[in-house]
């Protein structure tokens, strides 16, 4: 448990460390990547497919890309 002002700035710099830090894919992690990729991208065709060319969907569109990454990101950082 982190109970110091310097324990957290600690804990902050190892976040980044990782953060920003180069993570090869190892196990079945590729895999995984592939996986979260295309089903992320048959729920973007079924928005373009059922929805009007609108801001909205350009934002949906956009939101899906950021889950994709932000689900293969934790599992680079992560694992």
């Amino acid at each position: 448990m982190i109970t110091t002002t310097e324990e957290m700035k600690q804990a902050m710099i190892a976040r980044i460390e990782n953060n920003f830090t180069y993570h090869a894919p190892k196990n079945d992690q590729l895999a995984r990547y592939q996986l979260i990729r295309d089903t992320a991208k048959t729920f973007a065709l079924l928005l373009i497919d059922n929805t009007p060319a609108s801001r909205e969907q350009s934002l949906a569109l956009t939101q899906i890309e950021d889950a994709v990454m932000w689900g293969n990101a934790s599992i680079a950082r992560n694992e």
